[in-house]
């Protein structure tokens, strides 16, 4: 997610010690154990799902561990519960996407499969998102999608200033968060057999942050044979993903210096000794953090990669919601102060965005076009800094490995839970295809109407992580973009309906 996500969702000690086994609650019926490299595990079972939470799947990165790649999880003695989620990883207060707490113990995932699996079911491993900076695994209830035929897998990872501090003291590469992703992808190969899943058959998903984080995993030759298909929701490769080291340290050198750390004569002992809390509230709340390229996790930034063949290849599933910004703009409209844009407003915020190039941009998207600045706002920022690059990331990939591409366009859409009605239709905004997919409480309960859709989506995601195939025709040359709606499933016009020819051609800022 951008910087302009948060504000939308402003709206909305040492070496680990082995792990004790933790008994299942008094009078609480025995559920379902699987037996774990590390373990055995107890978990919960429903009529549709048998569900494991709380898994640990590397060390916890605290004290001496802190800003060091995951190590690997004590063996435990006994069964161990796993009924409740482990606790989210540090993170700042004030968005709903987000639970707030100072907690670095947090490298747990969760496990969700059918009830009654037979057979090796393809595996989908989610990434949240979050900017890479808010999120837990398990606010994204997975239990819709394992019955429609899959195991799911989410997991928690170090978020912002503890996943991705660059500072030559603590050494590494400043991509943290991503090497526990990657663990977390290895805890799948060796364990996923246990409760059904095919370890062979893994399809790595994320959206926004998460998704960003997907496009590093194909950038990175540490995730290679970790994966064996992807879906990326709503993060464009092809401009994003990653950020060099001297973009990393000169974000981290204000944390240490706010901290008070810059001249210690230890610096790192300095660093590892500031409460987590601290570190938190000297890193801000919006900041987009990215994994480092130029190292050795991730050598090239992902848009490199794909331009030059150099990533895994895999099936791909690529996809972006046609009303990406409206979200966004709305956001800014909700949140404390703000109020839907005057039509006064919208050159100058076009000219402020796009400089000399704003004339240009106010002849493509005028204002008399649209229901209102909001409106017209969010369209030309969704073509921009969305459609676009999505269109350009298939393109890449597709010259490479088997490419397919999604536009999510429904209409008729959840808002966010208990916010005012927006002054327009948020329609497919960012985040918008996420209820259909998760039980997610952020957002308004589906419709039946939405429910059927969200089966269809459902059906789409577990098709597609069983076979690396879509009901569509891959990208290739052409460029086929499948649109998703409650109707019929056809081709997107999709290069005229987001200007594509005029931003692929619009001078470079």
């Amino acid at each position: 997610m951008r910087k302009k996500l948060i504000v939308t969702l402003g709206l909305v000690a040492g070496l680990a010690t082995a792990a004790p086994a933790v008994a299942a609650p008094a009078g609480q019926a025995a559920g379902p154990v699987v037996k774990t490299a590390d373990g055995e595990v107890r978990g919960a079972a429903s009529a549709q799902v048998r569900s494991f939470h709380g898994i640990p799947y590397a060390a916890p990165p605290v004290g001496e561990r802190r800003w060091r790649s995951p190590a690997p999880v004590v063996p435990w003695t006994g069964v161990r519960d796993a009924t409740s989620p482990g606790a989210p990883c540090a993170q700042p207060a004030g968005y709903p996407i987000g639970v707030p707490g100072d907690d670095e113990d947090c490298l747990y995932l969760n496990v969700t499969t059918p009830a009654r699996a037979t057979g090796k079911l393809p595996v989908i491993v989610w990434i949240h998102g979050g900017s890479l900076m808010y999120g837990t695994g398990d606010m994204y209830g997975p239990d819709r999608l394992a019955t429609g035929g899959a195991v799911v897998v989410s997991m928690n990872y170090r978020l912002g200033v503890m996943g991705f501090l660059a500072n030559d003291a603590v050494g590494g590469e400043a991509s943290y968060g991503l090497e526990d992703q990657q663990a977390a992808l290895r805890w799948v190969r060796k364990n996923i057999a246990a409760f059904g899943g095919d370890p062979r058959n893994v399809t790595v998903t994320g959206q926004s942050g998460g998704g960003y984080a997907v496009c590093d995993h194909l950038a990175s030759p540490r995730s290679a044979g970790l994966f064996d298909r992807a879906i990326v929701q709503s993060a464009p490769c092809a401009t994003g993903g990653s950020r060099t080291m001297a973009e990393a340290k000169a974000d981290s050198d204000r944390v240490v210096s706010a901290v008070g750390c810059a001249s210690a004569q230890d610096v790192a002992a300095c660093l590892r000794r500031v409460p987590a809390a601290t570190l938190l509230k000297a890193y801000g709340a919006f900041n987009e953090p990215r994994p480092v390229s130029g190292t050795a996790v991730l050598p090239l930034a992902p848009a490199e990669a794909l331009r030059t063949g150099r990533f895994n290849r895999v099936p791909v599933l690529v996809g972006v919601n046609h009303d990406e910004e409206n979200g966004m703009v709305l956001g800014q409209e909700l949140a404390p102060g703000g109020a839907p844009m005057k039509d006064a407003e919208y050159a100058p915020a076009v000219r402020k965005q796009f400089g000399e190039r704003a004339d240009a941009v106010l002849k493509r998207y005028p204002l008399s076009s649209y229901g209102s600045a909001g409106a017209a706002l969010a369209a030309l920022r969704t073509d921009s800094a969305w459609s676009a690059p999505s269109f350009d990331t298939a393109r890449l990939l597709s010259r490479w490995t088997s490419t397919r591409m999604y536009e999510f366009a429904e209409r008729d859409t959840p808002w966010f839970a208990g916010y005012p009605a927006p002054s327009f239709p948020a329609r497919a905004q960012h985040m918008a295809e996420l209820p259909y997919i998760f039980d997610l409480k952020l957002f308004d309960a589906l419709t039946p109407a939405q429910a059927r859709l969200g089966d269809r989506l459902i059906g789409l995601w577990t098709g597609f992580a069983a076979t690396g195939r879509a009901s569509w025709p891959a990208f290739q040359n052409d460029g086929y973009v499948q649109s998703l709606t409650s109707g019929a499933w056809r081709r997107a016009a999709f290069k005229t309906g987001h200007a594509y020819r005029f931003w692929a051609t619009l001078p470079r800022a």
